[in-house]
């Protein structure tokens, strides 16, 4: 097939995802070109470097922005609607200039901005968007609902922060209804959404009231692979320092852990909200627990942390997926989580890894359990690899994409004919 790829993702699992799919099915001699707009981060696992990749501009964006700073626009700002202007003529261009080349399908990809992307409305071509999650807080509390009624007093009413902050959520409302309704709007547009976990197709009926189809992802086990290496007394956590990543409870956590058997917490992330780590790092000084943080560093360095730690931690609300703990076991290093969204999926208890309640005290049990039982480390480790190399390597996941495609292909073109046979 001859596949144009859209995508506006930063650093992180939805890219990495992304850039294993074009590599797999540019291996099986599918042809592939990509769009996307400055916003993209380009330069972590760069998909030009595979294909070629075409940047159209997008006005009223800067280039570059993290989603910690974004936000995922629920702080909405004034200029909203020239913003979603800005992304209608950026996807209308991109959908013009595939046309021109004659694809056979479009794939896309999350988008930082919207995460449902606009490019699905504008294509005459079969489309199918990988979506990794919808915009959550516009569907969960983070740690609040957006959209319900202030509690207030009669003693509030003589506050003018209570008014301002009243005025400021009444004026931010609109906004996000018309976001909501951008975003269903572009789900709706694509013949197929594909979605990583069951926990991830449920959050999309709820959110859509429309289905998907889960097509698991798949990690490079000749990258992320055990090296044998001395197991060091250190616990990994790998993902963004950001507030919904829970971060705080991993600190709380091994601060339950008894002091002569405390690990360090190394942390490793693509993104950092500097406020709240400053706030984790006076959270664990109270807590007598050892944190070292890596920003942004490579791969090859990652895997090499992976290798030497002893488990990895990992406490993300509601994660849609989550393909840390996956690398970390295809490194052979067994996973404690919490047992809450798409971990569920990939984290058998008792096999590659532990699942426990979301307490500190829960977790720092498993953590002590896992560091004083050499022979239990050893066989969740064992079973960690196993686990990844049986139902979760690369080579199974782009069959299960490229079938996908091919299907809404195959589907697109049995309507086009249905109606060229009935016009």
């Amino acid at each position: 097939m001859r596949i144009a790829v859209w995508h506006n993702l930063p650093s992180g699992g939805g890219k990495r995802a992304l850039y294993d799919h074009v590599r797999g099915l540019v291996a099986r001699g599918h042809e592939i070109e990509a769009w996307c707009p400055p916003t993209a981060d380009r330069s972590y696992l760069p998909l030009s470097k595979i294909v070629p990749e075409h940047v159209v501009p997008l006005p009223g964006f800067e280039a570059g922005l993290q989603p910690a700073l974004l936000r995922h626009l629920y702080q909405i700002r004034w200029n909203t609607w020239s913003q979603i202007s800005s992304m209608e003529r950026h996807s209308r261009e991109c959908a013009r200039q595939m046309l021109t080349k004659k694809f056979d399908i479009l794939f896309a990809a999350s988008c930082i901005l919207y995460h449902t992307p606009f490019i699905g409305r504008f294509v005459g071509m079969p489309s199918v968007l990988y979506l990794q999650e919808p915009n959550r807080p516009f569907y969960e509390a983070q740690p609040e609902l957006l959209w319900p009624a202030m509690n207030w007093t009669i003693r509030d009413l003589f506050s003018f922060r209570f008014w301002r902050k009243s005025l400021m959520r009444r004026m931010r409302l609109p906004g996000i209804r018309v976001l909501v309704r951008e975003e269903r709007n572009s789900a709706v547009a694509f013949d197929r959404i594909l979605v990583n976990s069951f926990f991830s197709r449920e959050s999309v009926l709820r959110a859509f009231g429309i289905d998907s189809k889960v097509c698991y992802l798949g990690i490079d086990t000749n990258h992320f692979a055990n090296q044998n290496k001395p197991r060091e007394s250190f616990v990994v956590s790998l993902g963004a320092i950001i507030p919904s990543k829970n971060v705080g409870f991993l600190v709380d956590s091994v601060g339950k852990v008894s002091a002569q058997l405390r690990p360090k917490l190394v942390l490793v992330a693509n993104t950092i909200d500097a406020a709240y780590l400053n706030r984790l790092k006076e959270r664990a000084e109270q807590a007598q627990v050892s944190i070292q943080v890596h920003h942004r560093i490579k791969d090859l360095e990652i895997v090499d942390i992976l290798n030497r730690a002893r488990l990895m931690i990992y406490a993300p609300r509601l994660e849609p997926f989550g393909y840390a703990p996956l690398e970390a076991c295809a490194c052979g290093t067994p996973v404690i989580a919490t047992a809450e969204g798409g971990v569920r999926e990939t984290i058998q208890d008792g096999v590659n890894g532990l699942l426990v309640e979301q307490e500190p005290e829960a977790m720092g049990a498993a953590i002590e359990r896992l560091i004083a039982d050499e022979k239990l480390l050893t066989l969740l480790s064992s079973g960690a690899e196993k686990v990844v190399q049986e139902k979760w390597s690369l080579a199974p996941s782009i069959d299960r994409l490229e079938y996908r495609l091919l299907e809404a292909r195959r589907r697109s073109s049995t309507a086009s004919d249905f109606v060229d046979r009935h016009s």
